[in-house]
């Protein structure tokens, strides 16, 4: 269950603008040390906070979680004994063996918690104000202000106040959706104002202008709705948004998969960082090659 602690700590996290995952158990069977309804959460560097089952299911879940947070999607983590018959596969959840698990099935929910994409508006307009407002139930962090590197999207819809600078800015921080609200004359005319500033015609032709998907929009929310989709477009297509994906490892005792992040239980061999799913497959392994170094 999500004790008060763990509460604080997700709201925590959310405010901070930090990734994570929530690991909830949703079954487990003897002799598993979890129950169901323990709760943990899992950062974008492998760290795991509270409580889902030993080493050897929290290697699955520190793993799955970093791809839950790489994809943005809930994924149902099933890790069965070693020889388990039910290896069956559907959308939604991801079935794994684990040598070293004690025996008893544990399925786990991760639900990645990303942060909202930040969209930031300059102008102080209809059009403007109707984007913010409408921005939010899309998941989005809408406000006004100048973009800045990370950014999802920037629109500016100043009518004439400040666009060649907004604009400029937006296209040096590299953000995937910069738009113009503007007709077609008039921002072709603010385009050759960016060209005589020295922005090259390739910078140039990620300006959205007019901005948004041509729906035949005529009022403030209808533009901004317009606006919105294009963004929404982005969002899906642009993979900078998505945490990266974990690097991977195979432990060289039970050949489980593993993320090679801090955290993961690792040796040092012969000038190579080795990740283990748990300490007791580190530990033969030290066994059966002589002295190593803890990574």
């Amino acid at each position: 269950m999500i004790t008060e602690a763990v509460s604080r700590r997700v709201q925590e996290l959310i405010a901070g603008g930090t990734a994570f995952v929530t690991a909830t158990v949703v079954r487990a069977q003897r002799p598993t040390s979890a129950q169901a309804g323990d709760v943990a959460l899992v950062l974008a560097d492998g760290t795991i906070e509270g409580f889902v089952g030993g080493m050897c299911a929290q290697s699955s879940v520190r793993l799955y979680a970093l791809k839950a947070l790489e994809s943005g999607e809930a994924v149902l983590l099933r890790i069965l004994p070693e020889g388990s018959a039910d290896l069956g596969g559907e959308e939604g959840a991801v079935t794994v063996q684990n040598t070293c698990l004690s025996g008893g099935a544990i399925e786990i929910f991760l639900d990645p918690v990303l942060p909202a994409p930040r969209v930031r508006v300059v102008g102080d307009t209809p059009v403007a104000a109707a984007i913010v407002s409408l921005g939010a139930p899309l998941g989005l962090d809408v406000a006004p202000g100048e973009s800045s590197p990370g950014d999802l999207a920037l629109v500016v819809a100043a009518h004439e106040h400040g666009e060649v600078d907004a604009l400029r800015r937006g296209l040096e921080a590299r953000v995937p959706y910069v738009g113009l609200v503007a007709s077609r004359r008039r921002g072709a005319g603010v385009l050759d104002e960016l060209r005589a500033a020295g922005v090259s015609e390739q910078e140039l032709a990620h300006v959205d202008v007019p901005a948004g998907i041509d729906i035949g929009s005529r009022t403030p929310p209808e533009i901004a709705l317009s606006i919105l989709a294009a963004i929404v477009a982005v969002r899906r297509a642009d993979r900078r948004a998505s945490v990266e994906p974990p690097p991977l490892a195979i432990d060289r005792v039970c050949g489980m998969t593993v993320a090679a992040v801090p955290g993961t239980p690792s040796l040092e061999y012969e000038g190579e960082t080795l990740y283990f799913c748990c300490e007791g497959c580190a530990a033969r392994f030290e066994e059966q090659h002589g002295v190593v170094t803890r990574a």
